[in-house]
């Protein structure tokens, strides 16, 4: 009895021995006590939770080196690996997790819509509701702040850079032609279908060191990466039809759509100043194919319209009409993988290939151009923690481009270029806390047309005021090289240059965004010759130079009215270039200096439908009258515009829906044209230049068959 007394002893001794504690505090960055952290042994179950004033203590049988984790909402998780005896009177301090929604966004410059978004001021469905848009995303984009309204044109004018400043990529893959081909005065349109994307981010300034050959600004289009469900969409319109499929299976999918647009009835209807022979007809197709991998998606996305009209426009200097046809055709295809490497190295590669063609007879000369252009990408990222991350890669472009020109007396002739540039990049995000962060990166170019070699740093950083708004800079430097206006006449030029300065300020809380943006563009290296138009017979140099300053205001809610939403963008833009033909510094004659939009969308319950309306504004633009002295010496009237549109639901399948363009019928005029030669009293004549259709209405009819039977159709609008 003796002897089993001592034993049981001699183990309650042992067991008391065993036993570990482990004790402490947890407190945040400001030495605050956290209550609630979650403290515990790894792969065990001993553990605890702090109270109110951050202290825990708990023991345990375990022995030798263990691993303790302290993780507590919105908090990076603390790991301690050690010696159990050495865990005693611990000071654990917590570091904010710089991931959550309230942490600080880099967004000087730049405007996102998308699931993945942090901050969205444009959703993408707002490409189609848009009254003003008709289904484009270049038009919604137009009720931005920073853009200028050149309505006769249809692109992208960005803070006093013209249109060739902004490029556009989709899947992080250039697009060499992204409008589709149009005649003088009349705008032009993109080329690819909004449905087919979930993603938007357009940078007016300052964007990453990963896209260069942009003066101004780049849109980045993401499709889908996989879609929620197997549906067929189809569409009647006034104009024409629209018919689009998605097939879904375990690791992969399928969506086409197919579009015909024929503006002959239209025409019939509201006739204009033009004659129409042939009124503009285009049939266009568009595929994206995802094959989810073990560790990653690879999509393929390919896109191919053909064009053709043929009119005689009034010209002031021709009699009876200046004769224009011309015949478009344009392919493009895009292929990329995104992966995991590890738990913390990622990559992304892609490639894409265009060809476009255009035959163009106006009077008696035909013009013939083709372009091949290549683009290859390899970007890979290394999450070395929460706060740190850095991107690097490198780019090839290839553009082979050619044109021939004859007429009645000259005998056809050939000319073009062949451009290839190689670019590498590095760019790293570096959050401080949750309330600040860097982004710095530098980009490299060698252009293989001009043997020259550029070096571009990127500079933003972002610091979180309070927990609904935030501050931000950015600086960058950008190079672009010259459009094939001029390249195919002239290739002993350089790069042209701009640089960017940026502060933004930005509240965001309760469905309501304001943004207030002012920024410094300054140009140099601008492409300028002496004669009216870009041709053999100019003389081409890099003296251009130029400048653009201003500021710009957004303001979006969706909460201060039940079933309304609205926004509101207003910018001013002081800008002057010397370039091209100008004969001195001047505001280039596509620059408004004020612009204004106003959007809205409600949605009536009793009567199944949304209705919205889009206001624009924009001050008058520069043109030259020869009949006073000057050069861009005077401006033209205001530009307004009022459009209206209804969705109605006649069920969950079926909507109706019809819009209007300029619905009060204000007479805009984009500009003059004068005579070549004065009359007898000496002056020269003009004509105005108004819109080829002051109004546009439209009236479609869309079914969407879907595996989902509650499926809202207004969703897909």
């Amino acid at each position: 009895m003796k002897q089993l007394i001592i034993i049981l002893i001699a183990l309650f001794s042992f067991q008391l021995q065993a036993q570990t504690t482990i004790n402490g505090k947890v407190l945040n960055a400001k030495d605050q006590s956290i209550a609630g952290a979650n403290i515990y042994l790894e792969g065990t179950y001993d553990g605890s939770t702090s109270d109110d004033t951050g202290t825990f203590s708990f023991k345990t049988s375990e022995t030798g080196t263990q691993t303790l984790i302290v993780s507590y909402l919105s908090y990076e998780t603390f790991t301690m690996v050690g010696d159990l005896s050495f865990m005693k009177d611990l000071t654990i301090k917590l570091r904010e997790d710089v991931n959550t929604l309230d942490a600080v966004v880099l967004s000087a410059g730049t405007f996102s819509a998308g699931d993945n978004s942090k901050v969205n001021v444009l959703n993408p469905l707002d490409v189609v509701t848009t009254a003003s848009a008709l289904g484009d995303f270049v038009g919604a984009l137009q009720t931005l702040p920073g853009t200028s309204t050149v309505s006769e044109d249809g692109r992208l004018f960005v803070r006093g850079g013209d249109a060739n400043e902004t490029q556009i990529f989709i899947d992080g893959i250039r697009v060499f032609t992204p409008y589709t081909p149009t005649t003088n005065n009349a705008p032009t349109r993109g080329r690819y279908s909004p449905f087919l994307f979930d993603g938007i981010t357009f940078s007016t300034g300052g964007y990453s060191a990963e896209y260069g050959q942009a003066l101004s600004s780049v849109l980045l289009l993401n499709t889908i990466d996989e879609p929620d469900q197997d549906k067929t969409d189809i569409g009647i319109m006034s104009v024409g039809a629209a018919l689009g499929n998605t097939q879904k299976w375990e690791k992969s999918s399928l969506s086409v759509n197919a579009s015909y647009i024929n503006l002959a009835p239209y025409i019939a209807l509201f006739p204009d100043r033009n004659d129409w022979k042939k009124p503009f007809e285009t049939v266009s197709g568009e595929a994206v194919f995802r094959q989810k991998t073990n560790n990653g998606l690879f999509k393929l996305y390919g896109a191919f319209d053909a064009s053709n009209f043929e009119l005689t426009q009034e010209d002031i200097n021709y009699p009876d009409g200046a004769h224009f046809k011309l015949n478009n055709e344009n392919f493009y295809v895009n292929g990329s993988y995104t992966g995991k490497l590890n738990d913390t190295w990622s990559m992304f590669s892609g490639l894409s290939f265009t060809h476009a063609n255009n035959r163009i007879n106006f009077e008696d000369n035909d013009i013939d151009d083709t372009e091949n252009s290549f683009h290859a990408k390899m970007k890979f990222k290394n999450r070395i923690s929460n706060r740190f991350k850095l991107y690097f890669g490198a780019e090839y472009f290839a553009t082979d481009f050619g044109e021939t020109f004859q007429n009645i007396e000259v005998d056809k002739v050939g000319y073009g270029y062949d451009n290839n540039i190689a670019a590498a990049f590095a760019e790293a995000d570096i959050f401080v806390s949750k309330q600040l962060a860097f982004k710095t990166g530098l980009r490299a170019e060698y252009s293989d047309i001009f043997k020259d070699f550029t070096v571009a740093p990127r500079l933003s950083l972002a610091y979180k005021i309070c927990n609904k708004s935030q501050l931000s800079l950015a600086y960058g430097n950008f190079y672009q090289n010259p459009s094939s206006n001029v390249l195919k006449f002239e290739q002993d030029l350089k790069p042209q240059n701009t640089s960017h300065y940026i502060m933004n300020y930005q509240y965001n809380a309760d469905r309501r965004i304001f943004r207030a943006e002012a920024y410094y563009k300054k140009y140099n290296n601008l492409v300028k010759y002496d004669t009216d138009f870009a041709s053999f017979n100019s003389n081409y140099d890099n003296s251009g130079d130029g400048y653009a300053k201003g500021i710009d205001f957004f303001w979006r809610d969706s909460n201060s009215i039940k079933n309304f939403d609205y926004w509101l963008s207003y910018s001013y833009l002081d800008t002057k270039r010397n370039y091209n033909n100008y004969t001195k510094e001047a505001e280039p004659n596509f620059a408004n200096k004020h612009n204004l939009s106003v959007v809205g969308k409600y949605f009536i319950t009793d009567w199944k439908s949304q209705v919205g309306f889009s206001y624009g504004f924009a001050s008058g633009r520069t043109y030259t009258n020869p009949n006073i002295p000057g050069f861009l010496n005077e401006k033209t009237k205001s530009f307004n515009s009022l459009s209206l549109n209804w969705a109605y639901l006649i069920s969950q399948q079926k909507i109706l829906y019809a819009s209007v363009n300029n619905v009060l019928g204000f007479k805009n005029i984009n500009g003059y044209q004068y005579s070549n030669t004065p009359d007898l009293n000496g002056n020269f004549n003009r004509r105005a230049l108004t819109p080829a259709a002051d109004q546009f209405f439209f009236i479609g009819f869309f079914w969407t068959i879907s595996t989902d039977k509650t499926s809202n159709q207004l969703d897909n609008l």
